[in-house]
């Protein structure tokens, strides 16, 4: 069920009416005691480090991964069933908690409006999670910006390292949307005022930190990741670094803070692990390793997210973080939505909430192709249906039969508008899965393969392309990056969310297409090679009428129109 169908209330009226625990008594649920615990106000708190060090031995609980079908207008709800089902777990009786992203200010006050789940499945303080939450979006714009300042000021002041300005690729960043700074010219005025070139701006989720704070284990494994970060080449091309520029130690000072996971907790107070965005821009949207780590060593069975379709997010999970973190995930929950199917299939959105049993067929095209990628990953697969009061009962029937025909366990999941105990049929099948299935997860390709040869894996086997075609740039720098000793790593595909090819109108399942890579690049500190393809957005814009247009706050500090 929805808002829109129900006349129900709004996300954050659910939200402010709940009554929340203090954190502290949330944790202690989580076997936390109270002085591992640094309190930000009464309902947030960050982990310390002194917990991680009492824990780090346990052994691991079940790690259940939640991906989706492609996005489209009609809505999905990965959140809200990742909430759902962590809340479900509970009520069965098991010991669970959910590690989640932090949202970006950008998609809040541009697209989305939140990022916290829906319903009575969200994690609160729920205002708190859309703003700026424990300030870790701000650490981390301070530390990229501070390493940007130390560029251009080392070239102001004799450039020793002979960097060539022609050939930086360092850019700043700002946590939110803002199309103007894509392209920039800084330096203009007196000699005094810098070097004049042009330059640019990324969201703050899209900066290599953010991945760096995602992907480090520690302060130690934080400040070598740091210290690797390529700023710019000299003039005879040699890759500089932030330890050349001696900027490592003070951006590490900036993220000491930033890199402790914060505790929060569901609107029936089941533990949530919220750390680290979706970071690089390309459809992550998953957690640090920290947080899921430390999820994993204090529950038995852990929630965790990854972005948007599973053709970006799940494989990204996949292929970067569990490679990078050797974590290995023992099942997949895939999240569809009839009306996103009836979507897929041509129906307009206006017309979604009519029964269309031809454009579900035609559409599910999409379901039984994220399906055949994720089964590549060896992982046990379970579908749901966020379930809409608009659904009829033969849509629902038609999934379930598809779905079981390939051997993937199928429930409804009303979550939206009965938080957990609307979970419970999809946390028994979970839990059915993880008994009887044995996951035998394995990456889709390994280290060794030429960066091209990578490329063209992910492009044939996830997105069902011919082949991939490559612009010059894009063959001169993967050229380039293998010689300089990169070819070993990982590749993180930057890919339009809507489609599994790289032109966003093409829904379903498209056949009959090539890829198309424009160019790519290093994040050399977070250790894995940036591909754009298509028209991507490292800053994407604010549409016509944003999110922040229906935000406010009254007299008393009471917030409207966050979702």
């Amino acid at each position: 069920m929805n808002k829109e169908e129900t006349g129900m209330k709004t996300d954050i009226q659910i939200a402010q009416e709940a009554e929340m625990k203090h954190i502290r008594e949330v944790a202690e649920g989580a076997g936390i005691a109270e002085d591992e615990l640094e309190f930000y106000g009464k309902y947030k708190a960050k982990l310390s480090d002194e917990l991680w060090e009492r824990i780090k031995d346990r052994e691991d609980g079940k790690l259940v991964l939640v991906t989706a079908i492609n996005p489209t207008p009609a809505g999905e709800g990965k959140t809200t069933i990742s909430v759902g089902l962590g809340q479900a777990f509970a009520k069965l009786g098991k010991k669970s908690v959910i590690a989640l992203r932090e949202p970006s200010l950008g998609p809040c006050f541009g697209i989305k409006g939140g990022a916290a789940g829906g319903g009575y499945s969200q994690v609160v303080p729920m205002e708190d999670l859309n703003l700026h939450f424990t300030g870790d979006f701000h650490a981390i714009t301070s530390a990229n910006n501070l390493l940007a300042a130390m560029l251009d000021n080392h070239i102001q002041q004799g450039n020793a390292l002979g960097i060539d300005p022609r050939q930086i690729v360092w850019k700043r960043c700002v946590d939110m949307n803002d199309r103007v700074l894509r392209n920039i010219v800084v330096g203009l005025g007196r000699k005094t005022d810098g070097m004049g070139r042009e330059d640019h701006f990324v969201i703050t989720v899209a900066s290599e930190i953010m991945a760096i704070l995602c992907l480090a284990t520690d302060m130690h494994d934080l400040k070598r990741r740091l210290g690797r970060i390529i700023v710019a080449y000299t003039y005879d091309g040699k890759p500089v670094t932030a330890d050349d520029l001696q900027a490592t130690g003070a951006m590490a000072a900036l993220l000491k803070d930033a890199l402790k996971p914060n505790l929060i907790q569901t609107l029936e107070h089941t533990p949530a692990i919220v750390h680290g965005g979706p970071f690089a821009n390309i459809a992550h949207g998953c957690n640090s390793v920290r947080a899921t780590k430390t999820a994993l060593k204090l529950a038995d069975y852990v929630i965790t997210e990854a972005g948007f379709g599973a053709d970006l997010g799940a494989e990204k999970f996949f292929d970067i973080k569990c490679r990078k973190a050797d974590l290995k995930p023992d099942a997949v929950v895939l999240v569809a939505t009839i009306r996103a199917l009836k979507y897929n299939g041509g129906v307009a959105k206006a017309d979604l909430a009519e029964e269309n049993l031809e454009a579900l067929k035609k559409g599910i095209v999409n379901l039984e192709k994220h399906i055949e990628n994720l089964q590549k990953f060896g992982v046990p697969i379970v579908v749901t249906l966020n379930a809409f009061e608009t659904d009829t009962e033969k849509e629902h029937e038609f999934i379930r039969q598809f779905c079981e025909e390939r051997g993937c366990e199928f429930a409804l999941s009303e979550v939206w508008a009965k938080g957990g105990e609307g979970g419970i049929d999809l946390a028994k099948k979970v839990l059915k899965t993880l008994e009887e299935k044995e996951s035998n997860f394995k990456v889709l390709y390994p280290d060794n393969l030429s960066l091209k040869e990578k490329v063209e894996t992910i492009a044939k086997e996830i997105y069902g392309a011919d082949g991939v075609t490559y612009e010059p740039a894009a063959e001169k720098m993967l050229a380039k990056l293998t010689d300089l000793g990169f070819g070993d790593l990982p590749v993180c595909m930057a890919k339009t969310q809507y489609s599994l090819s790289d032109d966003q109108t093409k829904l379903g399942r498209p056949e009959g297409f090539d890829i198309h890579v424009r160019d790519a690049f290093v994040n050399a500190g977070a250790g894995f090679v940036v591909i754009l393809t298509g028209a991507v957005m490292t800053m994407p814009g604010l549409p016509k009428k944003p999110a922040a247009f229906g935000i406010d706050v009254d007299d008393n500090g009471k917030i409207t129109g966050l979702f």
